[in-house]
């Protein structure tokens, strides 16, 4: 019996930039690290307190907001869903997304952390994906949510 080692991949912002169409200041991502396949992935966001979101939220106490955490999931899960599709010649135009499960929010995030997005597959079907995803903090859970998406193809 052999035994097969699967090699994972990995997607610097260069990358990040190709398989999203998402810029700043929307961007969520700085980088996607551990990508097995389609089945899973960590993308990581480095919080800044230059980012527009923290003059209003909140100016004297920065609290990155819960609903851009779970657009980090959807876009750390988007974009190893583009790249498994580009690795097929399909080409995709768009990536929506399409529903938000069991979301909750554990603890703050504020400026100087790293969230790193744990995503990993739960179905698909055609061109419709499901995720769980956590957002953690030094190891500690911040938010999760079930997600879905559905890629538009050319």
């Amino acid at each position: 019996m052999t035994e097969t080692v699967q090699e994972l991949g990995a997607a610097d912002i260069q990358k990040v930039l190709e398989l999203l169409p998402h810029r700043y200041p929307f961007l969520m991502i700085d980088r996607i690290i551990e990508i097995d396949r389609d089945e899973s992935c960590i993308g990581i966001k480095n919080v800044t307190v230059n980012e527009p979101q923290f003059t209003g939220h909140f100016p004297n106490m920065p609290v990155f907001p819960g609903v851009l955490l779970i657009e980090g999931m959807a876009q750390t899960a988007g974009a190893i869903c583009c790249r498994h599709i580009m690795s097929e010649t399909v080409q995709t135009k768009q990536v929506f997304f399409m529903t938000i499960d069991k979301c909750k929010f554990r603890k703050p995030v504020v400026p100087g952390d790293q969230v790193r997005f744990h995503m990993r597959k739960l179905n698909q079907r055609k061109t419709m994906w499901w995720f769980r995803g956590e957002a953690r903090v030094d190891g500690a859970l911040v938010a999760e949510a079930e997600i879905g998406a559905m890629l538009v193809t050319a």
